[in-house]
């Protein structure tokens, strides 16, 4: 079953004097097509200001496309759905709520949180070792710990697609593998359900997290190649020949 459709996807900003007549159109996206089947983990590399966020985005119902359609579930995009997250590069945790209340607002905001939600919640911040960190202050926390929030944020709300900006960006490299482990983890144990996609510049953490990767051109962004990877999830995959043979054929790509 396909989760994610994008066809045809045109996204033009406009610049100077905005909409009116004269203004001046810089074009993001031309004419990307692409799918992800249910359950899918989708990576998403390119050149440095290629499109790859504002893809994002149109998924997100952040922003309007151009032109082309874009379907999740069957159901064009037309605004922000509750069933799908989106993890930022920037975390946004609120500095006056707890880690408690940070991984809880998705929740507050759709209805309230029950006792079902509460132990859901708990559950998620045990697997990512925040359930002693609860009560605690953003300020409080390293830079591991605060992305951890984020993903246990936007995982609380169930999300039938999970959208990733640069999530580790500026963490250290064992910081980064310990969660890119978590990560992959959490997605295994909910992959009947769950439907990721990740923009990444780091092409070692496409290749770990991604089923497939999609390979995009410089701006404005279309489809340059995808490449499966049967290894994702194996023991030791970092390390396997596999592994840098795909990240090899990655780099020639870009």
């Amino acid at each position: 079953m396909t989760m994610i459709e994008v066809e045809g996807l045109h996204l033009d900003y406009q610049l100077g004097r905005g909409w009116r007549e004269g203004s001046q159109a810089l074009a993001a996206i031309a004419g990307l097509s692409l799918r992800v089947g249910k359950g899918e983990s989708l990576a998403i590399i390119g050149p440095s200001g290629c499109g790859k966020t504002s893809l994002l985005y149109v998924l997100a119902g952040l922003r309007r496309p151009t032109a082309g359609a874009v379907r999740i579930a069957g159901e064009e995009v037309r605004g922000p759905r509750r069933d799908v997250a989106l993890i930022l590069q920037e975390i946004g945790l609120l500095p006056w709520k707890t880690v408690w209340k940070n991984v809880v607002l998705g929740l507050e905001l759709n209805g309230g949180l029950d006792r079902a939600h509460s132990a859901k919640v708990e559950a998620i911040l045990r697997e990512l070792g925040l359930a002693e960190l609860r009560d605690r202050y953003p300020a409080q926390l390293s830079g591991g710990q605060k992305k951890r929030v984020g993903l246990a944020r936007a995982l609380a709300v169930d999300p039938a697609v999970l959208l990733m900006d640069e999530p580790l960006a500026f963490l250290d490299e064992q910081t980064k593998e310990e969660i890119q482990d978590s990560i992959l983890q959490l997605w295994q144990e909910r992959k009947e359900q769950l439907t990721m996609v990740l923009v990444t510049h780091d092409i070692e953490e496409a290749v770990f997290l991604g089923q497939r990767i999609a390979v995009l051109t410089p701006r404005p962004a279309q489809l340059k190649a995808e490449l499966a990877n049967p290894g994702l999830g194996t023991p030791d995959y970092r390390r396997s020949p596999e592994f840098y043979e795909l990240v090899r054929k990655l780099r020639e790509l870009l």
